[in-house]
């Protein structure tokens, strides 16, 4: 099974002033993000299959993709991003549950929640790994395309399960909105490693002519 994610388009929490709700939409430039997303993997890509975070703006994208694609989705309440969901994986509702942040980043201490009574970073792999295992069980076709649109914590939570790294991790993949990861699942009685890395933060439907992608600036190797 190939495991293609992808974080979602640029939302009004990727904003640096942003001070409203944490299951905020897509921005503008998130919602053409996510059209060129779309239209790129309806010309490139044939999936059976398109799983999704029930956050706000990944299903935002999501809808987009399943448009392009004619496919349908399915909402996974396991996939939002962390500390967005209880240790059970229920989604809280900051509507109505006003939580106070513990003031660390999850990673730092992994065993502590990041919210009183919320998820630490050791439940949020658990139950991205719970999800992603089952998705595995369901395409066990090796040729199998699968799309999971969902959010940079999330990604970064599957490659470290994949690369066996457990919850003490030092390193941030820093991910482009609407970027692939593109992963592959071998079942183990192939007599070959678990996971296989394609790539990260893949962006090739973003790249404009001038060489910027949208969103972002046009890269520039540095000069020594």
């Amino acid at each position: 099974m190939h495991l293609i994610m992808i974080r979602h388009g640029q939302s009004y929490v990727n904003l640096p002033d942003w001070k409203g709700e944490e299951d905020a939409s897509l921005t503008p430039l998130g919602q053409q993000q996510a059209e060129a997303l779309a239209g790129w993997l309806a010309r490139q890509v044939r999936p059976v299959a398109i799983y999704t975070s029930a956050m706000r703006r990944a299903l935002e994208t999501t809808e987009r993709v399943a448009t392009a694609l004619a496919l349908p989705f399915t909402p996974d309440d396991r996939l939002r991003e962390i500390g967005n969901a209880w240790p059970d994986a229920t989604p809280i509702d900051f509507t109505r549950d006003r939580l106070e942040w513990a003031g660390h980043w999850a990673s730092e201490r992994p065993f502590t929640p990041v919210y009183q009574g919320g998820e630490t970073w050791g439940d949020f792999i658990t139950r991205v790994g719970r999800s992603l295992y089952e998705i595995a069980d369901r395409h066990d076709g090796h040729a199998d395309i699968v799309l999971v649109i969902c959010h940079g914590g999330v990604i970064n939570a599957a490659v470290d399960i994949a690369f066996n790294i457990g919850p003490w991790r030092s390193t941030d993949l820093w991910l482009r909105n609407t970027s692939l990861t593109h992963l592959e699942y071998k079942p183990p009685e192939m007599r070959q490693e678990m996971w296989r890395l394609h790539g990260i933060n893949l962006c090739y439907h973003l790249i404009q002519p001038d060489g910027a992608m949208l969103g972002y600036e046009a890269w520039h190797w540095p000069t020594p």
